[in-house]
């Protein structure tokens, strides 16, 4: 099924639904407070620097891998660069193999007469493909096929163990719940577009509240069956790989009307020309803020689509390609957060 990032419940939800508690503490990594203050590096110049930073790097790396929400962050970043790079690798490498194979023919062409030409099997491991052409970028190919299929296996790991912690996701979703209900019988909106206030707060208009409520079980139906037919296909529950299928489809197709809702609230923040609070008043910060999350929920709509239909619509290379565009915006954020 899809492989969903946490929705983002920022809004009116407590933590990201991601942030779960682990089932052990995990040992801090702030420094002692006595310890100097290193200025901290960007990313890219620690790793320019390895392995003379390699110590800085691992301190904050350890950091970003400290909670179920980092981890999650640092698995979607690695799980679709991944995807996207075994896409690419297995596309050149095969066009390679094929530029070759069609210069060896060419060659053989010109062979006098007679001459006997001995084909070798290419499909009994990369160095047989490799002298089965007989090119030596042949064997390059090979070699990047074989690379190819260790970056899709990784990927393929990342994106079970992102379904592992999603089980979870359920959990935050209740306090989603239970803080949204309380929410609504604390505030009274006069009308649709008027805002109540409780103790000197804004509160949320009606239409507000109906579109969290939306929200909210739009999450808890695409997780719940996301969660049953991952469960079912480890033989934890008796869904038939009939209905796994289904559910997995349906799951997508619930996110890609979460989407719809995010980005749709997301325009109309930015166009909003109403009140005082509109976004030419937002900070710049704000503003950076709010692209990166319509950059994310945009490149997650064509997935959605894609994981919601019948026989998919996009190949691997696209759906590594689009996915990896939050995972990068996560990332850097997560990775600022450690300096």
């Amino acid at each position: 099924m899809a492989d969903a990032s946490a929705p983002d419940t920022s809004v009116t939800a407590p933590a990201p639904i991601a942030d779960l508690p682990s089932g052990d503490p995990i040992p801090s990594s702030a420094a002692p407070a006595n310890a100097p203050k290193r200025k901290p590096l960007p990313l890219g110049a620690l790793l320019a620097a390895l392995p003379s930073n390699a110590d800085s790097f691992l301190t904050r790396l350890e950091k970003c891998l400290s909670t179920p929400a980092g981890i999650d962050t640092v698995m979607l970043f690695l799980c679709y660069t991944s995807k996207f790079g075994s896409a690419a690798l297995a596309a050149l490498s095969r066009s390679a193999l094929q530029r070759s194979a069609r210069e060896w023919i060419a060659l053989v062409s010109t062979l006098p007469r007679g001459t006997t030409v001995l084909f070798a099997s290419a499909a009994a491991s990369p160095k047989a493909a490799a002298a089965g052409v007989g090119a030596g970028a042949a064997g390059t190919a090979a070699r990047a096929l074989a690379l190819s299929k260790k970056l899709g296996a990784l990927s393929g790991l990342l994106s079970e163990a992102r379904m592992i912690l999603r089980l979870w996701a359920l959990l935050g979703m209740y306090f989603w719940a239970r803080k949204l209900v309380r929410q609504t019988f604390s505030s009274k909106p006069a009308n649709a577009n008027e805002k109540a206030t409780t103790n000197g707060s804004v509160g949320p208009t009606k239409l507000e509240t109906a579109v969290e409520y939306l929200r909210l079980a739009l999450c808890i139906t695409f997780q719940s069956l996301e969660n049953g037919a991952y469960l079912s296909g480890r033989g934890i529950l008796s869904w038939t790989p009939a209905q796994q299928g289904q559910a997995y489809k349906w799951s997508a197709r619930f996110w890609a009307a979460y989407v719809g809702i995010e980005i749709g609230r997301l325009f109309a923040e930015r166009f909003d020309s109403s009140s005082h609070s509109g976004f030419a008043t937002k900070s710049a910060a704000e503003k950076t803020e709010w692209t990166k999350k319509t950059a994310r929920q945009l490149a997650w709509a064509p997935l959605t689509v894609h994981w919601g239909s019948e026989k998919g619509l996009v190949s691997d290379m696209t759906v590594g390609l689009l996915a990896s565009i939050p995972g990068v915006i996560q990332m850097r954020d997560l990775w600022a957060s450690t300096a």
